[in-house]
């Protein structure tokens, strides 16, 4: 229904006219003439209807009021974070395990909601828990408003706790995390699932202080600050893309020596049978190569093909290629390589006999891509020749070329380009498994889908900077950022699932730009929100959230009743529940299904009223 003005002669009258169909067919009818506009107007029988009305149409007014500056701003509060991430952390079973573990020992503080807090703002804003504790003033969190940064850091230490049971530790000692770890994966596993292909990778983290009691320690750093101490960080990863757990060691730790251990635990703490592993060659020594074998651990390994004469060999080995066709992930085609295998057998210095069973992959499109840049390289080399060599030697692009001429100069050596070219297009896989060339490139493959996947994370896991000096705190701290990888994969499979190619980016800043809006208008308080920007309500839906009404009415929750001096004080092992510090109420104005455009067709309804009740 709406006013409408209906002119008869040189007069106006105001009516109140309503739409129906009819017969298939739009048809208007009045449902009363109010009467004269000017006299209407003149004896306030308007101001006083709409007065009158004003009661029943609050949100109409509020919004007006709030548009026009006559409300006063009490706050503005990110809704999207934990709106979307709430949900997830309840369904991966990450807040059900957490606080069951929480509850067997005295906190007097809700240690799950410091834990989702602290894992809330790796996704959204990574950095210490000191800017974690400032950074949840701004957001709507249910159950945080009292926590204090020395909470956090409880928290933190409870994770890195270690267990009084020692059994089965690795590298590292068993902490509480491991059992979060391990709880979340029998959740998400049934007697059907099968985990016999596993990814690892490190990367190192470094720390401005300390770093711990022994955990921060000097070794290769990944970041480029050897000057610093660290600590080494492993992410283990399944078949599909899913975080399994995640390990910690001292900042001196090699790669080379870690890959066993975690396959021990891996098998000792999942109840794994049998494990492959798909890695790069750089985490693995010879040794560990043989002790792989002598296990019988299925392997496919990444081969440096310029580091030995022995790859060089197998790539120059005049055995046949045969051509496969590799399909590409969502239907984008195909990869066509050329596959041959190379077997090379010997003895090592002990006198064991080895056997090497080698994978040439060639990719042709990539071969021309690698040859064109070199001779673009070559040109620009020959250029500068040309002009002086003095500057060349720092140039790693250039110094591959080069040689030592007579008279101390350079010049381009031909056996270099001829090498650099043996490699155009080409990679090397080393396996002992026993399947197909086409099925083993088909598993390397994944590996590199999942290094994306962990690349893309790294932001997440270098949780910079870390002021914790305990290693308990350290290793809690880190096991944060590895929950919020959790949570982070669990989206990205569902947004995949429903069709949709959000990037992380677009998702966080859209999430952080849904927000709402607390105001005061005549000694009432409501709650104003935001339409769903950008992604932000696409993310919603496929989580299968609603979003809060566009406009609410705020309630402060009533003072509870001091309690009686003789009444026992509650149990430290019972859980404090969130508090709910908003009362709904039912409003005019409501979007249960999360659709902006249905609300601002009640909205320009009710705003058409409300300006002729603007003087109320």
């Amino acid at each position: 229904m709406f006013f409408r003005h209906k002119r008869s002669g040189h007069t106006e009258y105001l009516q109140i006219v309503k739409n129906e169909r009819v017969d298939g067919k739009p048809r208007q009818s009045v449902v009363a003439t109010l009467g004269r506009v000017d006299e209407l107007a003149q004896d306030g029988t308007l101001d006083r209807l709409l007065r009158s009305g004003a009661r029943f149409a609050h949100s109409a007014v509020v919004l007006t009021a709030y548009e026009r500056g006559e409300a006063t701003k009490v706050a503005t509060r990110q809704l999207g974070p934990a709106l979307a991430f709430e949900r997830l952390w309840q369904e991966t079973g990450c807040r059900r395990v957490i606080g069951e573990l929480a509850g067997e020992r005295g906190f007097q503080f809700d240690l799950e909601r410091a834990v989702f807090l602290t894992v809330l703002h790796r996704l959204f804003d990574p950095g210490s828990d000191r800017a974690a504790e400032k950074w949840r003033r701004g957001l709507v969190i249910a159950g945080v408003g009292d926590l204090e940064l020395h909470q956090l850091s409880r928290a933190m230490g409870w994770l890195g706790d270690e267990l009084a049971d020692q059994s089965g530790r690795g590298l590292g000692p068993r902490t509480t995390k491991d059992l979060v770890e391990e709880r979340l994966f029998a959740l998400r596993n049934n007697l059907f699932s099968e985990l016999s292909l596993v990814f690892l990778d490190t990367t190192s983290l470094y720390f401005e202080g300390a770093g711990g009691q022994s955990l921060g320690q000097y070794g290769h750093s990944k970041d480029h600050r050897p000057d610093l101490k660290q600590v080494v960080l492993a992410v283990v990863i399944d078949g599909r893309g899913r975080p399994i757990c995640s390990e910690l060691w001292p900042g001196n730790t090699t790669d080379v020596t870690t890959l066993l251990p975690v396959i021990e635990r891996l098998k000792a703490r999942f109840l794994i049978a049998r494990i492959g592993v798909v890695a790069d060659r750089g985490m693995i020594s010879a040794a560990t190569l043989a002790e792989l074998d002598a296990r019988n651990i299925d392997y496919i390994l990444g081969v440096r093909e310029r580091a030995t004469k022995e790859i060089r060999g197998v790539i120059a080995d005049p055995a046949p290629f045969v051509p496969l066709s590799i399909p590409k992930a969502a239907g984008r085609g195909s990869t066509d390589l050329l596959v041959k295998e190379v077997v090379r057998t010997g003895s090592g210095a002990d006198g064991k006999p080895w056997r090497r069973r080698y994978l040439v992959c060639r990719n042709e499109a990539e071969a021309q891509q690698d040859k064109a840049e070199r001779e673009a390289i070559l040109a620009a080399l020959e250029a500068a020749l040309r002009r002086g060599d003095k500057s060349l030697v720092g140039n790693r692009g250039y110094r591959r070329f080069l040689k030592l001429a007579a008279g101390r100069r350079f010049e381009i050596d031909p056996r270099r380009v001829a090498l650099d070219a043996l490699f155009d297009g080409t990679y090397v896989l080393c396996t002992n498994t026993r399947l197909t060339p086409l099925q083993a490139a088909l598993r390397y493959r994944e590996r590199w889908m999942v290094e994306d996947i962990f690349r893309t994370a790294k932001a997440l896991l270098a949780t910079r900077p870390i002021f914790h000096k305990y290693d308990e705190t350290i290793r809690g701290h880190v096991f944060c950022s590895f929950l919020a990888l959790v949570l982070r994969k669990e989206l990205q499979d569902r947004l995949a699932a429903a069709g949709l190619g959000c990037e992380w980016a677009d998702i966080v800043q859209d999430l952080e730009r849904l927000s709402e809006t607390e105001i005061e208008q005549h000694g009432k308080r409501y709650i104003l929100r935001n339409t769903a920007p950008g992604c932000a309500g696409a993310v919603l839906r496929t989580l299968g959230i609603a979003l809060p009404p566009l406009i609410r009415g705020a309630q402060p929750p009533p003072t509870p009743p001091p309690r009686p001096k003789s009444r026992r004080r509650r149990s430290a092992n019972a859980r404090t529940a969130p508090i709910n510090t908003l009362a709904y109420r039912e409003s005019a104005v409501e979007d249960p299904s999360g659709r902006p455009a249905d609300v601002a067709c009640s909205l320009a309804r009710l705003r058409s009223a409300a300006r002729l009740a603007a003087p109320i």
